[in-house]
């Protein structure tokens, strides 16, 4: 490919008379001015009038300077800063003018020159640092050049003569005829680089860039070595027999007789060729290179960096075209380069798209901020919504026609078809996505309803989406689809038609094979439904059909309903449905903990109505009335809410003679209630399990009182003698010895009371002794407080022949004594004059 366009800047006419002996040594560059040195000696200045055009190039000869008879000019460097043209010929160094060519006198010549090269970081606003290698010595001069002076600042002697010689800053690079290292002449440090095998001609060591410099390795590998002697790119392997080697970055050219050959810094690959005639050398500027020949000098102007990457995008080198503009991006203005990188990474996305390298196709595609209606529109019938989309992707060589792909190769095409799920759907929550939502949206519904991928189909539809209705109706209308067709409808906020539309399904006005339990899903969906028209529209449907499952409307509802219905309002639908009204009534009580008095009692007399029914029906389910009147006694039990009279009315002429025994114990009619267990119920076990219930948690009296009125109702009659012998006998710690000896028949024998009178006996001995045991427990900890009480508020105080009295200065010699607050002690009798708070203590 091309990368550099060639163009003639300038060619020498053969004169016609004799031999032409004109013949380019050497060539300076600057701006638009061209400094030409020959091989008779003279110096021609030219200057490039259009340096931009690639087409045509004018070029204008301003002066000319002959130096001498005879000798090349063997190099020419101008320094612009101080208009200084620095001139080799015959082995001194002369300064001319950069503009009239005219001799600076007050610079004289540097004679016994072999190399020079002016260090270009030493430059500054009014002299500039020249670097000298003698042709006598190996030393090499460093030289301060003014506008009329030039002084030598210093001397650097160098291991051996110098070849070739490069400046940057105080780094000097230098060529020898075996070998290349740097110098800094500042700090006088030497790095060896490497060994070479190179003829004089060969040998190459120019600066590059900022810190860099170019060499010619062994085995012609171009060298890229930084000035602390470290390398940022890889070796170049160059053709064999190069003279020159300059760079423009990312390239890299080295120069042979007949050719130049331009390799890529990059990826060290050959990118371009270029033929010329009798090369001498390359002449690089910032933006350009200049081929010097015998006869003329052309100029390689880089191809902009655009049309570089088009063609690299045309040949499918994409990837080499991403590296190039990443690497080069300092040179486009940041827009442009943000849409070239990005069209850039959408190209090499498509390309790996036909190649069927899906993954990394969708990775590009997302980096690329690529327009999701771009892969859309490649699919065979799948609909582009937006009206001003147009397709901007740029063409590949390699793309197929996914229509003719569909038709001929239907495995290959199911692979594009599962990228374009993968695709939409990673690419839907990113900026780029949300920005043709219902493209994304509408393409998947038609993807999966076209692929029967019914569960894939049925979650996008009910989750929130942005799918065109109209169109996706006629759609899951012609495929039958009528739940998802509801789904649809629920997710765009049509409740109404959702749920008319999923009647028809259970009324078998629709085939859908789709779901079996769509009745479910329409009590599921008015549970979480907050349009209470909606929900009253449909609600007497729904109970007629399954009363049990109808009321979940009103007990499963989101808790974050605003619209919860009040029970009232619920009781005025429920009415005419008793099953229902029952559930909803138990969800109040025993889920929603409801403390009203009417809910309570209507619950308790929906269980009677039900269960009195059922006793009533011939052909009754024994065990669901066994069920019902479990739940019953259990909530006469346990609730302290309900009309317990309103309750006992409505069951007293029935035969639920334990419930009744229930309502009459909430009232207090604990005699009533045993009455109704035993006379009418005849169930002792029943009433001995009604003692134990109502006297739960409540003091050893009450308990005693209404195993006493048990007790007292079984001695009433005489079928129940033998009853009243096991109550005695099974609960002799429930009965009060003395009241019941008052109430036993006296024709009783001591025998049929034995054993309740020794259990009861042995139960009162053995609570006295408990009671002396608890108090006599009591008094020991009562000691043991009083104990630790004495200990921590008495202390013992030793009295011994040495101790006086602290008023009288006399010995202490009784045992009785009295001590001050302070400490001090002191005779009882001398106690007038001390503290009030004195306190007497005896020594035992």
């Amino acid at each position: 490919m091309q990368v550099f366009t060639p163009a003639l800047v300038f060619q020498r006419t053969p004169s016609g008379k004799g031999r032409d002996k004109f013949s380019i040594q050497c060539l300076e560059c600057f701006g638009k001015n061209l400094y030409i040195g020959t091989k008779e000696g003279a110096v021609e200045y030219l200057t490039v009038n259009n340096p931009s055009s690639q087409q045509s190039l004018t070029v204008r000869e301003v002066g000319k300077r002959q130096m001498g008879r005879s000798g090349a000019i063997i190099k020419l460097t101008a320094i612009p800063v101080l208009n200084h043209l620095l001139v080799l010929w015959d082995g001194s160094i002369t300064v001319l003018n950069m503009f009239s060519l005219e001799a600076l006198p007050a610079l004289k010549k540097i004679p016994n020159v072999l190399l020079f090269a002016v260090s270009e970081s030493g430059i500054q606003r009014d002299s500039a640092e020249l670097i000298v290698a003698s042709s006598r010595r190996k030393t090499v001069s460093v030289y301060k050049v003014h506008v009329d002076r030039w002084e030598c600042v210093k001397q650097v002697v160098l291991p051996q003569e110098p070849v070739l010689l490069a400046a940057l800053g105080t780094c000097l690079c230098v060529a020898t005829c075996d070998r290349y290292f740097l110098h800094d002449h500042q700090s006088q440090n030497t790095t060896d680089l490497f060994l070479h095998n190179l003829g004089k001609q060969n040998i190459i060591a120019n600066k590059c860039g900022k810190g860099e410099f170019v060499l010619n390795g062994p085995g012609c590998l171009g060298m890229f070595v930084m000035k602390n002697g470290t390398s940022q790119h890889p070796p170049v392997q160059l053709p064999d027999g190069v003279m020159d080697a300059a760079v423009h970055f990312p390239y890299v050219l080295a120069l042979q007789n007949q050719s130049v050959h331009i390799y890529s810094i990059l990826d060290q690959q050959l990118k371009q060729t270029v033929p010329v005639h009798n090369a001498r050398s390359l002449v690089p500027t910032e933006e350009s290179v200049f081929i010097v020949t015998d006869k003329e000098i052309q100029r390689l102007s880089p191809v902009p960096l655009e049309d570089q990457i088009h063609e690299l995008v045309n040949r499918q080198r994409v990837e080499e075209a991403l590296t190039l503009l990443e690497r080069l991006q300092h040179l486009l203005p940041r827009d442009s380069y943000k849409d070239l990188h990005k069209n850039l990474i959408c190209t090499s996305g498509m390309i790996k798209f036909y190649r069927e390298a899906f993954v990394e196709a969708k990775e590009l595609f997302i980096k690329g901020d690529l327009d999701p209606r771009e892969i859309i529109s490649l699919y065979p019938a799948m609909p582009v919504l937006s009206e001003d989309f147009t397709p901007q992707t740029t063409a590949v060589s390699n793309a197929k026609d996914l229509w003719t792909l569909s038709r001929n190769d239907w495995p290959t095409f199911q692979q594009y078809l599962s990228f374009l799920d993968d695709f939409l759907r990673e690419v839907k929550p990113t900026a780029q996505g949300q920005t043709c939502l219902q493209d994304i949206d509408s393409a998947l519904f038609k993807l999966y309803l076209e692929q029967g991928e019914n569960e894939k189909l049925d979650q996008l539809v009910s989750t929130q989406n942005n799918c065109n209705l109209q169109m996706c109706v006629a759609d899951l209308e012609q495929h039958k689809r009528f739940f998802t067709l509801g789904l649809l409808y629920q997710s765009q906020g049509q409740h109404f038609n959702a749920i008319q539309t999923w009647i028809k399904i259970v009324e078998d006005e629709s085939e859908d094979p789709s779901n079996t339990s769509v009745f479910q899903h329409i009590v599921k969906t008015l549970s979480n439904l907050e349009h209470k028209q909606i929900i009253w529209k449909f609600v007497d449907w729904v109970l007629r059909r399954d009363q049990e499952a109808g009321i979940l409307i009103f007990t499963k509802t989101n808790a974050g309903n605003h619209n919860t219905f009040v029970p009232e309002e619920v009781f005025t639908i429920l009415n005419s449905y008793p099953v229902a009204l029952t559930l909803y009534l138990e969800y109040l009580v025993n889920e929603s903990h409801s403390k009203e008095e009417k809910h309570h009692t209507m619950l308790i007399t929906s269980y009677v109505k039900r269960i009195l029914r059922s006793l009533a029906d011939d052909h009754n389910n024994e065990s669901s009335t066994e069920e019902m009147r479990h739940k019953l006694q259990q909530l006469l039990w346990q609730s302290s809410f309900y009309n317990a009279d309103q309750i006992y009315d409505q069951i007293a002429s029935s035969s639920l003679h334990v419930e009744q025994a229930i309502s009459l114990g909430k009232n207090g009619k604990h005699k009533k209630a045993l009455q109704v267990l035993v006379n009418e119920e005849k169930d002792q076990q029943a009433a001995e399990c009604y003692c134990w219930r109502t006297s739960a948690g409540r003091d050893k009296k009450f308990t005693q009182t209404i195993f006493l009125t048990l007790l007292q109702i079984y001695l009433e009659s005489s079928h129940h003698v033998i009853a009243a012998v096991d109550l005695l006998n099974k609960n002799p710690e429930s009965f009060d010895l003395s009241s019941v000896l008052m109430v036993l028949p006296e024709s009783w024998s001591l025998k049929v009371v034995l054993r309740f009178l020794c259990e009861s006996l042995r139960g009162t001995v053995h609570d006295k002794r408990m009671r002396g045991l608890e108090m006599s427990l009591a008094k020991v900890e009562t000691l043991r407080h009083r104990h630790a009480l004495m200990a921590a508020t008495h202390e013992k105080i030793q009295v011994d022949r040495g101790c006086v009295c602290h008023s009288c200065q006399k010995r202490l010699t009784g045992a009785e004594f009295l001590r001050r607050p302070t400490g001090e002690l002191t005779h009882i009798t001398c106690h007038n004059g001390l503290d009030t708070g004195a306190k007497g203590q005896t020594i035992l």
